[in-house]
């Protein structure tokens, strides 16, 4: 899945000026921030699990090749198979070849944001394989042939007269026929149309939100149950998973799912925790009869020793894309690619070329909330800071703002000079601005003030007044 033509400042601004986005955007934002606010209250002890999270994390990294084998021969003990793919082209051709080889017609599908990553359903559907999204939010984005727009709720941006707009035009006929007005009218249309997809699926495919070494076992959250039924109905489940997502053990993963929901949706669990291992056994009732793990690296294993191995600890929560106030903003579309928000600005360059992906470390306002809230403690404004850095070295900023940069760095080497040229700008904008108290238009700024005011500066700088206040001494030196 290749990122957008347009460039994430045109994208912004589509999306600022979009009052349907806007509406539903401030719609969920509180809600997503209350509730995890009102989990963690109930957690006195979450800091103690951050922090024991984040040492299963480095160690599992640090021994990332034990764990992994591990997990495979207990996926084989299991009687299911590993498949190892170093890139979404091969990952696909797997996925594609093992429903192939299952003569499948119909996929359903969970969610699973690595599927978006590699690009999973444009390959099945090139194989002439009709692929049913079944999470409700991935069902209607589907419909609406977009991306999601969230890595926990792909249809966030959407509206309920916006769903039942898209079911009225896909659904409706001689089945369907009464309006949809409330919320659960739309679940139970939605209910009805999946029912019989999953009846009637060939090959299941979801995502894992843990792969467990010790057992072989994947483990899966969901809130709707879509991802049991997706793995137990059809005769062959996939399991499509990035390396990163093993741990030791089922206590290390406990650890982990604590931490998972209350930080994505504000739930002390999600509603189905789910661990499947294997295909079906001779007294099991149902399963699947076969049982696959495509393990995808796509530039993970470079991660690992690079700048940016701690967004290896990242477990999709969608907490840092919450509490952003870029991504409440703007949403998930402006980012161009799979994975939006702060986590999104880390990743996406990695995954499709900092020279296609730098612009995103721009968009953020280094405020730091995104790692104050992140369950696993992940640095995102340190890493953003440092695409902006390896940008600026590899020259792909633009001309103009490189110049700039470069004319500030040279004055900010000179404190003296610094001070005397803030302190008159100072007084400058103070004048300008008179009684109003603030700027509509500012010189080289006109991209902030479009769509805001500055407030003016009260006078001189802040040193000069330090100075004043202190009797003209300077504790700065």
């Amino acid at each position: 899945m290749r990122a957008h033509s347009q460039s994430f400042p045109q994208r912004a601004q589509v999306a600022l000026l979009d009052e349907r986005l806007q509406a539903a955007l401030a719609k969920a934002r509180g809600g997503f921030v209350d509730k995890r606010r009102a989990a963690l209250d109930q957690l006195p002890e979450f800091e103690q699990l951050r922090v024991a999270a984040r040492e299963i994390k480095e160690h599992t990294l640090s021994h990332l090749e034990q764990y992994l084998m591990q997990f495979e021969q207990q996926v084989e003990l299991s009687g299911g198979e590993v498949h190892w793919a170093a890139d979404p082209a091969e990952a696909c051709e797997i996925a594609v070849g093992l429903c192939r080889d299952a003569d499948a017609q119909a996929v359903t599908k969970g969610k699973t944001m690595v599927g978006e990553e590699i690009g999973l359903n444009e390959a099945l559907e090139a194989a002439a394989l009709r692929v049913i999204e079944t999470d409700l939010g991935e069902y209607i984005i589907q419909l609406a042939e977009e991306p999601p727009s969230h890595i926990i709720a792909p249809a966030v941006h959407k509206s309920r007269g916006e769903i039942a707009e898209l079911f009225q035009a896909h659904h409706h006929g001689e089945e369907f026929t009464r309006p949809l007005e409330t919320v659960p009218d739309i679940v139970d249309e939605a209910r009805k149309v999946l029912r019989n997809e999953f009846l009637g699926a060939d090959v299941g495919i979801t995502g894992a939100n843990m792969l467990i070494a010790d057992t072989g076992s994947t483990a899966l959250v969901t809130n709707e149950g879509n991802g049991d039924l997706t793995a137990s109905l059809p005769r062959v489940h996939i399991v499509i998973a990035s390396i990163e997502k093993v741990v030791p053990t089922l206590e290390d993963a406990t650890v982990l799912l604590r931490l998972l929901a209350r930080s994505a949706t504000g739930q002390s669990i999600t509603s189905y925790t789910s661990f499947f291992t294997g295909p079906k056994r001779s007294e099991d009732i149902g399963g699947p009869e076969q049982f696959h793990v495509v393990l995808v690296d796509n530039g993970r294993s470079e991660m690992l020793g690079n700048a940016y191995r701690e967004m290896l600890h990242c477990i999709r929560c969608g907490a840092c894309l919450n509490h952003c106030p870029v991504y409440g903003a703007v949403g998930g579309h402006a980012y161009g690619w799979v994975y939006p928000g702060p986590m999104g600005s880390v990743l996406t360059p990695l995954m499709i070329g900092l020279d296609e992906g730098h612009v995103l470390a721009d968009a953020s306002s280094l405020c730091g909330r995104c790692e104050a809230v992140c369950p696993m403690s992940i640095p995102l404004p340190r890493l953003l800071r440092e695409h902006r850095l390896q940008s600026h070295r590899d020259g792909l900023m633009k001309p103009l703002a490189r110049s700039m940069l470069g004319f500030w760095a040279a004055i900010a080497r000179r404190p003296q000079l610094y001070r005397w040229l803030v302190e008159r700008k100072s007084r400058l904008l103070h004048r300008i601005a008179g009684k109003r108290g603030y700027l509509r238009h500012v010189p080289m700024a006109g991209s902030w003030t479009c769509s805001r005011d500055l407030p003016a500066p009260q006078g001189g700088s802040f040193v000069a007044a330090w100075q004043r206040r202190h009797g003209g001494k300077d504790d700065s030196q």
